[in-house]
């Protein structure tokens, strides 16, 4: 991996980690068209510069994260679901990750889902309770806001996507869904970077470090950009533009793979 395949995966990763249009997705599809074989080095450099992403959001939300010992045991609730099958389920994870064609489909499907997000889940949005609307989720919401995580183990499906559709289904605004969605990231994500690199870290020596710091600092800055103009933008017109966006690209990846165009991680 070149300094500017590293530059390019970390802003894709900040730019798409906390938009419904699934990061992972991106990722494979980009490392794909650029060539990028899928070493372990590839492998723990994609999962790790998540750790950049995550703190933008604590940085952002660093008051959110002091306010009360309740709000861990909100995101504890709603990240065990994830933990447990991701736990039991890992290896199968893996070899999805390399299925382009699967990436492809959950993107279409996903889309075509989102088309009609807002009226299968049409909310009000108040400014007035945002903050109170969080704060008052029960465990069992929390809870239930985990198990559509889950669903973003299929590569493609977008963990943004699963969690704020989870989030809507619990009565929650637009803009509070995607900022739970947010703030559960934090331990969903930090947990697999942590194990990834606990596991892997062998693969990482001096040439390659500088390429996972740059990653961390350029996904970190991108991702502040990417969060803030995706709450004002979904907090005024929705989420269908996301769904004619995954549809689009979805189909643009299939026509390649069916063309016989190799997009697949080596």
């Amino acid at each position: 991996m070149t300094i500017t395949q590293a530059l390019i995966l970390a802003v894709v990763e900040g730019l798409t980690e906390f938009l419904p249009v699934s990061s992972t997705g991106h990722m494979i599809i980009v490392s794909s068209l650029m060539g990028i074989s899928s070493d372990e080095f590839t492998k723990i450099f994609t999962v790790n510069i998540q750790f950049g992403t995550i703190l933008s959001v604590v940085v952002l939300y660093y008051k959110r994260f002091f306010k009360s010992i309740q709000f861990y045991f909100l995101l504890l609730a709603a990240f065990i679901p994830a933990a447990i099958l991701g736990f039991l389920f890992g290896d199968y994870i893996d070899t999805l990750l390399e299925r382009v064609d699967v990436v492809a489909y959950m993107l279409i499907l996903g889309g075509v889902f989102f088309l009609f997000l807002d009226k299968v889940f049409p909310t009000k949005e108040n400014t007035t309770t945002e903050t109170d609307q969080i704060s008052s989720l029960s465990y069992l919401k929390s809870f239930a806001i985990g198990c559509f995580q889950c669903l973003a183990l299929v590569p493609g499906v977008s963990r943004a996507a699963a969690t704020i559709v989870g989030g809507l289904s619990q009565g929650l605004t637009r803009k509070n869904a995607a900022e739970f969605s947010f703030f559960l990231a934090v331990p969903t994500m930090f947990a697999a970077s942590a194990y990834k690199l606990l596991k892997d870290h062998a693969f990482i020596n001096q040439d390659n470090i500088s390429l996972l710091l740059i990653g961390n600092v350029v996904g970190f800055i991108v991702a502040l950009i990417a969060i803030k103009g995706f709450i004002s933008f979904v907090s005024k017109r929705g989420f269908a533009v996301f769904g004619y966006y995954r549809i689009v690209l979805g189909l643009l990846v299939l026509t390649l793979y069916y063309l016989g165009v190799n997009l697949q991680v080596n």
